[in-house]
């Protein structure tokens, strides 16, 4: 069985304790948030393991690469703390069991790797694509099994994510595109830190985009408009592929605009908040984080998740905000798409 590499010396160590500190659900001062996550390490309860709200920012607040919610994921499974119903649970684990139904394209050595999600099989059109499609691979098959650390239960990612891996491994695929961060996640972050071997080179999707737009830098007209960003959980566990949202945004010429719930301090789109925890603080969240948008006169919303786009989607027109794709948002930048109407 994989275990995790988690090193507890550099906890003791620490000089900040910024994967707690920085927790904007949970509220401790640098002492008791090393007593916690010591606690936490050795083996012994802690608060924290009940309070947790799974949004994986600790996983980009600790800069020692020590996978402090990888750790509150194990100790949750270990000590049957769960996070869901049972029942909610098992629907889950259901939904993502390999099947032996899965669609390919013509696979060459680079692939884009759409998951588990159908949303990308319309999202992935035009010129931007022209270069790898339709080398593509999409079913549960190759479904990265990230999503259940939000349900405590890394046993199904140990059991099914090297399955993956073999799936991949099968194809003989040298670089594969991920159109979901958390696919990025499960192959750059979460994979090596359970010492499993990932046979290719993971890339994520924004890096992705970036290379293709300077490419296509000739036919990009600025779209003069101002964005904000809906950062997924997801993409805590690839923060250092967070810049190319800015980078991206500077060769389409889009404002992103100033705001307080963006970078580390971003709002998840409140989704799995709402099945974990409860509406009050789904309701809590998503208010925030809209209003937070309408108060810096953002333009439009875009997104990286096409799960937080059908969360949050309505709710952002409904205040007069334009929602939209990245992938649509520069196609719009190279006159591939219409400017969305609310």
């Amino acid at each position: 069985m994989y275990e995790l590499k988690f090193n507890n010396n550099l906890c003791k160590t620490c000089p900040t304790v910024d994967c707690l500190v920085k927790c904007q659900y949970i509220d401790l001062d640098k002492d008791r948030a090393k007593e916690e996550i010591l606690k936490i390490s050795e083996g012994k309860d802690s608060f924290v393991l009940h309070d947790c709200v799974t949004c994986y920012g600790c996983e980009e607040y600790c800069k020692r690469g020590n996978h402090p919610f990888y750790l509150i994921t194990e100790m949750r499974q270990k000590k049957g703390i769960l996070t869901a119903p049972r029942a909610i649970t098992k629907q889950w684990i259901n939904i993502g069991e390999p099947q032996g139904k899965f669609k390919t394209g013509d696979i060459k050595k680079k692939v884009l790797s759409f998951g588990f999600m159908p949303e990308f099989l319309q999202l992935v059109q035009g010129r931007l694509f022209d270069d790898v499609m339709p080398s593509y691979i999409y079913g549960q098959e190759f479904f990265c099994n990230v999503v259940y650390i939000h349900f405590a239960n890394t046993a199904i990612i140990k059991e099914r994510l090297p399955v993956v891996l073999d799936n991949f491994r099968k194809l003989d695929v040298e670089e594969v595109v991920c159109m979901h961060d958390e696919c990025y996640g499960a192959f750059a972050s979460l994979a090596p830190a359970y010492g499993m071997e990932v046979p290719f080179r993971p890339i994520h999707y924004f890096e992705y985009l970036y290379n293709r737009l300077k490419e296509l830098s000739n036919e990009i007209r600025p779209l003069n408009i101002k964005v904000a960003y809906q950062r997924p959980c997801s993409s805590r566990l690839s923060s250092d592929k967070h810049h190319f949202v800015a980078d991206i945004m500077q060769l389409i010429g889009a404002e992103l605009v100033d705001r307080k719930y963006q970078n580390e301090n971003a709002l998840c789109c409140g989704d799995m908040f709402g099945m974990l925890s409860g509406y009050d603080l789904r309701h809590d969240v998503q208010t925030r984080n809209i209003d937070d948008m309408v108060d810096s006169d953002a333009e439009y919303c875009f997104f990286n998740c096409p799960a937080c786009q059908n969360t949050l989607s309505e709710k952002v027109a409904k205040k007069g905000i334009k929602p939209v794709h990245i992938i649509d948002l520069c196609r719009m930048a190279i006159g591939e798409k219409p400017e969305v109407e609310v």
